[in-house]
């Protein structure tokens, strides 16, 4: 008898041993895989490239309790704008507010709104123009950082409330923690 041309290839022959040893090698290589799965996916949003969480949207005006004396009347949002005024990536909103009167013109308020700590309300930051100052405010504006308008106000007590005969534009920067006032030309008669 020759002996076969190839080798003796009788230890290939599946055993249920090497069955076993092969069905619990692989049970142990999944279950190393499942403890090794990454964190829990989250539902933020980041900024191409940034990593950082995205900017909110801007505050709703409508949302606001504005600090206005109207006597039961109710608070009219006459302008609004929205833009980053602090550079932290956030929109702010600028409004421009008054009592609802019946007739008349009542004088406008300007106010710079932010998102309340807790809950979707926005919340008052800062005034840019009081009531008690008699102005109106036409050409709201939120660019590059700047607050920009138009305050429209009288020359004196005798002008009709109707018919302002004074303007100003005007800006604010937030600079040092707090907005200044810049007239962007001189006041001027209409």
């Amino acid at each position: 008898m020759q002996p076969p041309a190839v080798p003796d290839l009788a230890h290939t022959h599946a055993r249920p041993v090497h069955w076993l040893a092969t069905a619990t090698a692989m049970a142990a290589v999944v279950a190393a895989a499942g403890l090794l799965q990454p964190g829990p996916a989250t539902a933020t949003t980041t900024t191409a490239g940034s990593g950082s969480t995205a900017p909110r949207p801007a505050p709703d005006a409508a949302s606001a309790d504005y600090p206005l004396e109207c006597g039961g009347a109710p608070v009219k949002i006459a302008q609004r704008a929205t833009g980053d005024l602090d550079g932290d990536a956030n929109p702010e909103t600028v409004a421009v507010v008054h009592c609802e009167a019946g007739s008349g013109t009542p004088p406008h308020a300007v106010y710079v709104l932010t998102h309340a700590k807790t809950g979707p309300d926005a919340r008052v930051v800062a005034t840019l123009v009081e009531p008690s100052e008699q102005k109106n405010v036409a050409d709201l504006a939120v660019r590059d950082g700047a607050v920009t308008a138009t305050l429209l106000g009288y020359s004196s007590p005798d002008v009709p409330s109707c018919c302002p005969d004074e303007q100003e534009r005007v800006g604010w920067r937030w600079r040092g923690g707090a907005f200044v006032r810049a007239a962007q030309s001189d006041a001027r008669g209409m």
